[in-house]
């Protein structure tokens, strides 16, 4: 599977931004999707995922109630619409994909994206 993340960019604090990351390559419906992310000297860390069968999602406490992730198996996309952005959100954000069950290790992912580049201005 390859994966093609796009949308990123600089937006002011409480604004909004849509990531995409489109899939090539396997069938991209049987694969668990996640967004990661990693700012500047720190770790990188989960921010969502949806499983491929039940399209279940589930969220990194900092971001629930104001991220949600969602796919579109048709157009082998997945997005990450980030609403009420704050500065602590500036980070390179990367879409997973795996198989298997759902995890928010990202260890357990075997394909990654490129990384988009989302930077919040207070």
């Amino acid at each position: 599977v390859q994966l093609q993340a796009s949308g990123g960019g600089l937006v002011q604090a409480g604004g909004s931004l849509r990531l995409s990351c489109v899939a090539s390559g396997r069938t991209f419906s049987s694969y668990d999707m996640g967004w990661f992310r990693q700012a500047p000297g720190k770790e990188r860390e989960f921010v969502a995922g949806i499983t491929w069968f039940t399209v279940s999602t589930y969220y990194a406490d900092s971001v629930k109630g104001r991220f949600t992730i969602s796919r579109d198996n048709v157009e082998n996309t997945v997005y990450l619409q980030m609403n009420s952005l704050k500065s602590e959100d500036t980070a390179v954000y990367y879409c997973a994909a795996k198989l298997g069950t759902r995890s928010r290790v990202g260890d357990s992912y075997e394909y990654w994206g490129q990384g988009t580049q989302v930077t919040v201005s207070s």
